[in-house]
Formats: structure tokens, C-alpha cells, sequence
């Protein structure tokens, strides 16, 4: 009985239910980002959310600025060399440099030396913008994960936002996970 009704119910009142979830599903998206805050540890550092696809830039617990991010074709988790995976965990970032492929390129320093020794390969991992033949693009760039493992936003002035950031805090570290 009880199914009819409420199926009843949807029927007779379909913009009224479909308004009701999506305010549900709002909700519940804001509580899962609010539980998940990627800048809530001290310290200055880039944060990468692989679920949301965030790239942050985190000081003293709060996010200066954040940006969408395309990361590796091949998911998360890098373990070798051609794998278009993006590692997980923790990298001292090194100086941005200019990129003929990409406008601005931050190296990553993936592997580790425990990730070495460990038999993980890899190299040229970096945070970086869009292809040159893409740059027109904007925020199309960030629609699908594209990289070869490495994490590209959108558009030269987020990069270039980035790179500035990166270069007023010494010896940091990117955090993805």
C-alpha cells in the first residue's frame, strides 16, 4: 500500500519530488565536502582532492584558492613509468618553469626515494595548464581526466596564479590523495 501511494504521490507531483532531490542531493554534497576538508592540517601546502577533482592551495588550515583539475587517463596511483596514473601522497614541488606543451609546468618530486626502492617508476610528473593546442578551451580542459599522471588545470591564469603561490612559500609540498 505503502508503495503505491508514494508512487502515486511522484506522479501526480513530478517537479515537486524532482526539486526535493536535488535539494537532497545538494545537501549531501556540501555535508561529504565539509567532512573532507582538504586544507583543515597546519602548515602551508597544495592539496589535491582526487575524488572532487580540487587542487587548493592551503595555508594556515584554509584554502587561499581552488581550482578544477584534470589528473591521469589512467586513474590514481601511480606505480610506473607509461601507466598515465597520478601518484598519491605526499611531493616536494619544485620551481614552476616555462613548458613549450603546457605554458607553466611544477615539477612533482614522484618517486619518493622509499617509492624507488620500492620498485615505483616514473618521472616528469607535474602540476601544469592546458596543452597549447587546447588552451582556448577554459574550463573544457578540466571535463575529463586527459594527463599523462600529471595535474592540469583549466587555463594559463590559473597556472599562473599557482606558479605565484608556489613561489612565495619555499619548500612545498603537494599533498594528493
Amino acid at each position: 500500500m505503502r508503495n503505491r501511494t508514494v508512487r502515486s504521490l511522484v506522479v501526480r507531483f513530478p517537479v515537486l519530488f524532482t526539486a526535493a532531490f536535488l535539494v537532497l542531493g545538494i545537501f549531501s554534497a556540501r555535508a561529504r565536502g565539509a567532512a573532507a576538508d582538504p586544507c583543515g592540517r597546519p602548515g602551508a601546502f597544495v592539496a589535491v582532492d582526487t575524488h572532487s577533482r580540487r587542487l587548493s592551495l592551503c595555508a594556515d588550515g584554509a584554502a587561499a584558492e581552488t581550482f578544477r583539475v584534470a589528473l591521469g587517463a589512467g586513474g590514481i596511483g601511480k606505480r610506473r613509468t607509461g601507466d598515465n596514473r597520478t601518484p598519491l601522497g605526499a611531493y616536494p614541488l619544485g620551481s614552476p618553469r616555462h613548458s613549450q606543451l603546457f605554458g607553466t609546468f611544477i615539477p612533482v618530486g614522484y618517486p619518493t626515494a622509499t617509492q624507488a626502492r620500492a620498485g615505483f617508476s616514473g618521472g616528469a610528473v607535474g602540476i601544469h595548464g592546458p596543452a597549447r593546442a587546447f588552451v582556448f578551451a577554459g574550463s573544457f580542459n578540466t571535463a575529463t581526466d586527459w594527463t599523462a599522471g600529471c595535474i592540469a588545470v583549466g587555463s594559463d591564469p590559473e597556472i599562473g596564479r599557482i606558479a605565484a603561490w608556489v613561489r612565495t612559500h619555499p619548500r612545498v609540498e603537494v599533498r594528493i590523495d
